[in-house]
């Protein structure tokens, strides 16, 4: 594929192939006062580096697990709707299929300044070559076997002259057999399980890696993503000998072992067959030897939960208000939602996982501000999800920021947020897919190493941490939370494969005279 921003330096190359690009990366170090030295000594550092991406954007297949839920079957109606062109008329008015709401699809980065001085954008997705949505081919598995046509239809997401639309061409869709622990998932969900796979682990393990083979093979693949979309799981007990090393995973998995967990079963068949597994639920999926047998199988994974609406809003809000030098001592917030994601999260266990997902977001920004928060002090952060059939799709969000300001003063906060759960999550799920694919085609290596490989991005891929509320990050690797911090990171990135500078924010040349672009 052809790149579409086109960067003249003598620090980036260009063949048929690939893109070379010379980078010198700045950071600091920092030594923290001690008995000997009061003070913070700051050194920069610096490294250069080659950056290599490669332009053939493949052939990408993605299996969803979970394809006949909510976000599956309205990332399938969204793909074909886009992709078929289609409109449709509504009360409002004709609306258009579109990708609002994708980062990669539906924002723009700044490329710098033209020469008038004006700012100079273009969409995320022309920095880089990207995969595009419409040649992205579909699969999954579902533990409930209705066609795609009939779980749109009981999603009731999709406008309904949208759907009329599209059901002759989603009827034929019918997903695969899934897995279904009891233990794992709501009881309230039992009576959708009617398209399980049966058999020990082990049986189940190798059903799942022949349907990745196969629809590989038959549609003529050269990369295929598996992504969880399925229900919410309780988490996992991490048990010595069970899931912390690779090895004992695999051993328990052939023993039967009842504390692997289902979404677990599919990050070890992705990372067997040489896939990457992303995880869309709070669950921890990945456990210990999930971790590691990605990084022995040299596939990349990432996750986890979906960010959408109320949880994105509370990494801004909180990060903003901190950044303010404002104190938030006390975040509440309530949901009701009537999709099944809310009837599953409607028991316990499961609602605890989205508890941890939803209450961790807020941790690195306080720990950033020891003005305002004393070692081991955090905000009063409360979370209540409650299951209201009737709202469907359309979760509201309640929250109430309480905060300390000046000579004892409270400020107080209070956000309503409807949001259409599906249509907010399936863009993320596209940018998911789409970004974890560019990050298999970006290697790096030391420029004075002349000998030495190309190495890729950790098998973690923290860069998708925009996405998740509860972002996955490699051992030893600090958790960003903040919003614009973690977009920012992706757009440098990008522009580091280019050899360009990250956004600074400075514009110097418009406020001092000696400065002017060349």
């Amino acid at each position: 594929m052809a790149p579409k921003v086109y960067v003249d330096s003598p620090k980036v190359k260009y063949t048929k192939e690939c893109i070379e690009a010379e980078y010198e990366y700045h950071t600091t170090k920092v030594r923290r006062p001690d008995d000997q030295h009061p003070e913070y000594v700051v050194t920069p550092v610096s490294s250069n580096l080659r950056i290599r991406t490669q332009l053939n954007v493949p052939k990408l297949g993605v299996m969803l697990v979970g394809w006949g839920g909510n976000n599956g079957s309205t990332i399938t109606a969204a793909l074909l709707a886009n992709k078929l062109g289609l409109s449709w008329e509504t009360k409002n008015g004709l609306k258009k299929a579109n990708w609002f709401g994708s980062l990669t699809q539906a924002s723009t980065v700044r490329l710098g300044s033209d020469e008038d001085g004006k700012d100079a954008y273009v969409p995320l997705s022309w920095v880089l070559p990207m995969v595009e949505p419409n040649d992205i081919v579909l699969d999954g598995w579902d533990i409930n076997s209705a066609n795609l046509a009939d779980a749109m239809e009981r999603a009731k997401v999709i406008d309904i002259n949208l759907q009329k639309q599209l059901k002759p061409h989603l009827g034929h869709l019918k997903p695969r057999k899934s897995l279904y622990y009891f233990d794992f998932i709501a009881a309230n969900q039992e009576t959708r399980a009617n398209n399980v796979i049966e058999g020990s682990k082990a049986e189940q393990l190798q059903r799942i890696r022949e349907d990745i083979v196969e629809f590989k093979s038959v549609n003529n693949l050269d990369r295929v993503i598996v992504l969880w979309t399925a229900n919410t799981e309780r988490f996992s007990d991490v048990i010595a000998g069970v899931n912390d090393t690779a090895e004992n995973l695999l051993k328990a998995i052939d023993e039967n072992h009842s504390e692997i967990s289902p979404s677990t079963m599919f990050a070890v068949a992705a990372a067997l067959e040489g896939c990457t597994y992303l995880n869309g639920s709070p669950q921890n999926t990945f456990v210990p030897g999930a971790i590691k047998l990605a990084e022995i199988c040299k596939t990349f994974i990432g996750g986890d939960d979906f960010k959408s609406g109320q949880t994105k809003l509370k990494s801004v809000l909180v990060d903003f208000l901190v950044s303010a030098g404002i104190k938030p001592v006390s975040i509440v917030s309530y949901n009701h939602l009537g999709n099944n994601d809310g009837y599953n999260l409607s028991a316990p266990q499961q609602f605890r996982s989205k508890e941890i997902s939803k209450s961790n977001v807020v941790d690195d920004v306080v720990e950033s501000n020891r003005v305002l928060y004393q070692p081991g002090e955090k905000p009063d952060h409360c979370v209540v999800i409650k299951y209201v059939p009737y709202v469907g799709d359309s979760k509201r969000a309640l929250d109430e920021y309480t905060s300390e300001i000046m000579l004892g003063g409270v400020n107080t906060i209070v956000v309503h947020n409807t949001c259409e759960d599906s249509l907010l999550a399936s863009p993320i799920i596209l940018d998911l897919v789409v970004l974890a694919e560019l990050c298999s085609r970006i290697s790096f290596k030391r420029a004075d190493d002349e000998s030495g490989e190309f190495t890729e991005f950790h098998s973690v891929l923290s860069i998708l941490s925009y996405l998740c509320k509860a972002p996955l990050v490699p051992p030893g690797t600090p958790v960003v939370n903040a919003l614009f911090k973690q977009r920012a990171a992706i757009e440098n990135i990008l522009r580091a494969c280019l050899a360009l500078p990250p956004e600074n924010n400075m514009l110097l040349e418009h406020k001092i005279n000696c400065l002017q672009l060349v």
